[in-house]
């Protein structure tokens, strides 16, 4: 009996120790854990209830913690954890904003209406077929690669606008030109639009700083332009991995313009470029405030205007649109985006934009350092600040919106052109099939 007690007691004591073994790893890995989780949520609950797909597990990409999640529920909300049991997170879906991550539903207020009429490429008819046209679009979808190579490319849509006119479209299966889709990091671009809209509004300028009550430091010298031409100062690191800011952002705060602005400088303001969505959330959250439209803002200044109907930009749950990264439009939205930019922000005969805002916006950063050589005010340039081209191919006044996973909006004004692509393309080079259709598709047009 004495030999059984103590037996059972080593095994009650391994137990603990091993239960305080997995414990102390859990609690270590927790912030990966929720992220991932945090990710698959967000995924299926936009795909689900934003793109009106069925099929959110193709959006995830590979991640050894994927055959371990479990997600469920439409938005009301969707769950995702690990096991069923562990990490575990959830996604509302409100009408008009999306998908956010948050404990419970966020309260986000009504949202702006959006009527398509504006925009007018929305309605317009599928373009005439032309042979030299669809045969560059074919190309970005890869038509000509072996089926891996096509897969891996990804592309899910293309749309072409030449002087005004829808001139060429493509969609892979599953999606159409009512599908809308994600323009992660193209978002920002959308920004420096809004922002714009509300300098022409003498809502904001260029060079208001002090734009925080508790930045009674060096980063009372932050200015708005430094924000949107990521100039900030503010410490960042945008690689996805553990306790990173950016996945600290994105999938562990609430509030994520409080948690940028709670960031100490690592540079003075303006001397140093360095990628950030910190920069961009912040941004939208200080516009957010000040003009008391919250979640609403993009809806109300921009969105709106310009017809977007298909298009939503997600908020975190106090209600700070994500202009950094959740912008969903179909690919004629954001064909429109980028028509607007080469207007120079005249939309239906009305000036939107101040004057010359575009051609600031493409004015170099002067930064005495940049991790992201031709980044001006959130749209990237061809030329590059040592004189070459970043694609010496096309002309030298392109310009272009990028995004993760291969979404790009390319805008070449001495040519009238405007190029979309999205897709999903993870792992593969997807950059010389879209250099590639823009080349072909000024060929085909001149």
């Amino acid at each position: 009996m004495r030999l059984l007690r103590r037996a059972v007691s080593v095994v009650a004591l391994l137990a603990v120790v091993l239960i305080a073994a997995f414990t102390g790893v859990y609690l270590w890995q927790q912030p990966i854990l929720l992220t991932g989780t945090g990710y698959a949520a967000h995924n299926a609950c936009a795909v689900t209830e934003v793109a009106g797909r069925d099929d959110p597990a193709t959006d995830l990409p590979e991640n050894p913690l994927v055959p371990y999640l479990d997600v469920r529920g439409a938005g009301g909300p969707t769950t995702a954890t690990l096991l069923g049991q562990l990490a575990h997170q959830r996604a509302w879906f409100t009408e008009g904003f999306g998908c956010t991550l948050a404990d419970h539903r966020p309260e986000l207020g009504e949202a702006t209406p959006i009527e398509a009429g504006a925009n007018p490429f929305t309605d317009a008819p599928a373009p005439d077929a032309d042979p030299e046209i669809d045969a560059a679009i074919a190309a970005a979808f890869g038509d000509d690669l072996a089926e891996a190579d096509r897969a891996a490319l990804g592309t899910r849509g293309v749309v072409v606008v030449k002087d005004g006119e829808l001139v060429g479209e493509r969609y892979a299966d599953g999606f159409d030109a009512e599908t809308p889709q994600l323009g992660w990091s193209m978002t920002k671009s959308v920004t420096s639009l809004l922002t714009g809209v509300l300098v022409e509004q003498g809502v904001v300028a260029l060079d208001d700083d002090r734009l925080r009550p508790e930045w009674t430091d060096g980063r009372a010298d932050i200015t708005v332009e430094d924000l949107l031409r990521q100039t900030s100062g503010l410490e960042w690191d945008e690689t996805y991995d553990l306790g990173t800011p950016i996945t600290r952002m994105l999938y562990l705060e609430e509030d994520m313009g409080d948690y940028v602005a709670s960031l100490p400088l690592e540079h003075d303001p303006g001397t140093v470029q360095e990628y950030s969505s910190g920069n961009t959330t912040l941004l939208c959250d200080i516009l957010a405030e000040r003009t008391g439209l919250g979640a609403d803002l993009p809806r109300q200044a921009l969105l709106a205007p310009l017809g977007l109907s298909s298009a939503v930009i997600e908020p975190d749950a106090s209600g700070t649109p994500v202009c950094s990264s959740y912008m969903w439009a179909t690919p004629r939205d954001w064909a429109a985006i980028g028509w607007f930019a080469l207007q120079d922000g005249v939309w239906g005969g009305e000036r939107l934009l101040p004057e010359g805002w575009m051609a600031q916006s493409l004015t170099p950063t002067g930064a005495e350092e940049t991790d992201d050589p031709g980044n001006a005010m959130s749209w990237r340039t061809n030329p590059l600040p040592d004189g070459s081209l970043r694609w010496p191919e096309l002309p030298e006044d392109t310009f272009y919106a990028s995004g993760h996973d291969g979404q790009k909006v390319i805008v070449v004004p001495s040519e009238g052109l405007v190029v979309v692509r999205m897709g999903f393309t993870p792992e593969a080079d997807h950059t010389p099939s879209e250099v590639r259709l823009v080349d072909e598709v000024i060929a085909a047009l001149g």
